[in-house]
Formats: C-alpha cells, sequence, structure tokens
C-alpha cells in the first residue's frame, strides 16, 4: 500500500529544504506596508456596517447557485451599477476574482483555439488556462515582438491575456500597443483589472484611464484588494454574460455570495467615488518612496502603482531582510521562489494611502541600515 503521509511529509521537507515553506502568520500590530488594501477601505465602517439606510435583506446567506435560490434583485442591480461605472455593457459578479479567471477560462477557449499569455499572468489564469482544452503559449514579459510572433502562428479563436498592473513587479502591460496587435490578428483581448482598478482611471482601471473599454473583449476587475471587501465581476458583452451563466463551472456550481457581500460591493465604490482624493493621497506617497530608494544599490523593480519591489536574490536572504524589517516594526513580505524565478526573489512593499510620510521615511531608513 502506497504512503500517503510519507509523500506529503517528503513534499514538506523539501520544501523546508529550500527554505521555501509557507506558514500562516498574524499582523502583530507591525504598520501594514503588504497588504492589497490600498485606500483603506478594509478599514471603513461605513462599507461594511449593515445599517438604517441598508435595504432590508430577504436573507443574510445567499441560500444557493444565482441558477437556484441565490438570485436577487440586488444582485442584479449591483451588476448594473458596475456595468455603468465601469463603462461597459455588463458585469457578472464571481464569488473571488480567483474563481473568475477559473471561470472564464475554463468554458471560453475550445480545443482547437489559441490561449497567448504574458509569462508573468497571475496563478488563478495559469488555472483557469489548465482547465481548457485550448492550445496556449506564453509570451516574454511585455515582449510585444514575441507576441506578435506568437499570433502570427495561433489557430482557431485567439485569446491574448494580460494583466494591467502585474501583482509581482507592479508594472504596466503596454495595453496601447496590444490592442493595435490584437486588432490586427483579429484575436480578442482579455485583461486582468485585479491591482490597477481602485487607483487609476479614477478607480476604475488603466483600461478605463486609456480610454480602451471599447476595444477589449472582457476586463476582470476584483474588490478583495483596493475596495476592501470580496468578490469580482467579468466586464463584457451581453452575450458573454449569457455564455458565462450558461458555462461556466465555477459561476454555475457554488454559492453565490450572501447579500451583505453584494451591499459592501456598492458601498465601496461609491464611497470611492466621495474620497477621490485618498487616490491622490497615495500617489504622493509611491513618488515620495520611489524618490528615496533610487539610489539603493540594490535592483529596484520601479512602477507606478502601489506595489514597489526590491529584488533580494536567495530565499535565506529575503526571508532576512524581511524579519529585519518585521523586528522594526514593519509588516513587510519576503516573495519567494518558486512564486518568483530563483534569483528574482524580492521585498514586496505595498504602499497605502494611510501610511504616514513618516513611516514611509522610517522604512527607507530602515531599509538603508
Amino acid at each position: 500500500m502506497l504512503d500517503h503521509n510519507k509523500f506529503i511529509n517528503e513534499r514538506i521537507s523539501k520544501s523546508i529544504s529550500y527554505n521555501a515553506f509557507r506558514t500562516l502568520q498574524h499582523n502583530k500590530n507591525l504598520i501594514d506596508f503588504c497588504s492589497n488594501d490600498y485606500l483603506g477601505f478594509a478599514k471603513e465602517a461605513v462599507i461594511h456596517h449593515i445599517n438604517n439606510n441598508t435595504p432590508k435583506l430577504l436573507n443574510y446567506g445567499a441560500t444557493g447557485s444565482r441558477l437556484i435560490s441565490g438570485n436577487y434583485e440586488l444582485t442584479e442591480e449591483t451588476e448594473v451599477f458596475l456595468a455603468n461605472f465601469y463603462n461597459t455593457s455588463i458585469a457578472l459578479i464571481f464569488n473571488s476574482g480567483y474563481n473568475a479567471n477559473i471561470g472564464l477560462f475554463q468554458c471560453l477557449p475550445q480545443r482547437n483555439d489559441t490561449i497567448i499569455y504574458d509569462e508573468f499572468i497571475h496563478a488563478s489564469i495559469r488555472d483557469g488556462i489548465r482547465l481548457s482544452n485550448a492550445t496556449h503559449f506564453s509570451f516574454t514579459h511585455n515582449n510585444l515582438t514575441v507576441l506578435e510572433q506568437k499570433l502570427s502562428n495561433a489557430k482557431g479563436l485567439i485569446y491574448v491575456v494580460v494583466e494591467s498592473v502585474y501583482s509581482m513587479d507592479g508594472d504596466h502591460a503596454s495595453l496601447t500597443e496590444i490592442v493595435a496587435i490584437c486588432k490586427k490578428y483579429n484575436a480578442a483581448l482579455i485583461v486582468d483589472e485585479a491591482h490597477a482598478v481602485g487607483i487609476f482611471g479614477n478607480g476604475k482601471g488603466l483600461v478605463s484611464e486609456l480610454g480602451l473599454e471599447n476595444d477589449i473583449f472582457a476586463r476582470i476587475v476584483t474588490f478583495g484588494k483596493a475596495f476592501g471587501v470580496h468578490g469580482a465581476a467579468i466586464l463584457g458583452s451581453n452575450e458573454l454574460r449569457d455564455y458565462l451563466i450558461n458555462f461556466s463551472r465555477a459561476f454555475i456550481y457554488t454559492t453565490a455570495l450572501p447579500l451583505h457581500n453584494i451591499i459592501t460591493i456598492k458601498n465601496a465604490h461609491e464611497f470611492l467615488l466621495q474620497n477621490l482624493s485618498r487616490i491622490d493621497q497615495l500617489k504622493e506617497l509611491i513618488t515620495n518612496f520611489k524618490s528615496q530608494i533610487s539610489n539603493f544599490k540594490s535592483q529596484i523593480i520601479y512602477s507606478d502603482s502601489p506595489i514597489q519591489c526590491i529584488v533580494v536574490p536567495g530565499n535565506n536572504e529575503v526571508k532576512a531582510m524581511a524579519d529585519k524589517l518585521q523586528q522594526n516594526g514593519f509588516d513587510v513580505r519576503p516573495i519567494l521562489s518558486p512564486t518568483v524565478p530563483k534569483g528574482q526573489e524580492r521585498l514586496r512593499i505595498c504602499l497605502h494611502s494611510f501610511n504616514s510620510k513618516k513611516e514611509v521615511d522610517n522604512l527607507v531608513n530602515t531599509l538603508k541600515i
């Protein structure tokens, strides 16, 4: 008989030997420089509390999938609100960004189709692509020449997949140029805006900031980062909505989000419209941080997003640097290989509108020591 625990222990031991073993940890009241709560919305009671101004709920739980008992007028009203907010035809809510990406790529590309994706694309999209029967290729990160080479050999219906802001480096996709290339090869462009919504385009994302809404086949927007709540939506055409409702297993076979969660999604977007100054505060901190680390000897991955990275090669070395920062009161987490390629291990520093200039200054001074 096979020893299942032996297999598990061998995998764990191997991870420990590479100093790549993951454990759960609490915040420990450290200054937050690691979360995706870029605008501090996760702490806003007006977003998360159900009060007298909240519509009366028929149920607190969803009670089933949206195709059975979990679809409510409030949910569909929120989807119309989101479609108007993001300047698109429709929005279909999913339980999370991971759920949305799995649900989209599992059902849309077919066996004779081709998916071409940036090599730095998020793990959730990779997992969704694995569930598809389509042929799939990666292209070198942000390399449009390689992208066009791959497109010239693609068969069937073609899908190109990028993130507008990449989660590990914080850099942007060249969306305007990618749109032009996709039009040339009649490819449908899909953009994951997880780290762009709430920050760019007055909160509507980088696609909106560049005025490309009508050039994108589908956008994935998630609400667990800058909006501080939970859930996601796929934005696109009415036909895409109908297709996903009928063929997306991640939509069909899961219990829907509870109604109080749906309320927080709308609350967060309305709160942003009333507090756009937080985006300006965040951008000021980003500019300040970048100016202070410009003379660092370490490799810096610069970005205009809240995600700022300092490459510290080696799992042991980057863990030691993160431990040092945490001992000095800063919650900065190391990103280890194999999450990033070996030699590209880094400190991933996330800036927030609620971080003070003094906190940023103290963080930079600690990094210099």
